[in-house]
């Protein structure tokens, strides 16, 4: 038998101390690179516009339970 094929980087984190590292890397960036800063800022106002939005949306137009269909697909 085979052993299970590994992606070829690997850093083994998980959880927490990936979403760190995460921060980190991102922190890193918008102090050295400042062409990231100005991206990262509007992606940062674009996400926000979009949430509002839909927040907003299914505040005015909230789901109703004639509009979902086959609520038990197993019939459970």
């Amino acid at each position: 038998m085979s052993p299970e094929p590994r992606p070829r980087l690997s850093l083994g984190l998980q959880g927490s101390a990936a979403l760190i590292v995460a921060l980190a890397v991102v922190a890193i960036l918008l102090i050295t690179l400042p062409a990231y800063r100005l991206f990262f800022l509007i992606s940062l106002l674009i996400g926000i516009v979009i949430a509002g939005g839909l927040a907003l949306w299914h505040r005015l137009h909230p789901i109703k339970d004639t509009d979902v269909e086959n609520k038990k697909p197993l019939g459970l």
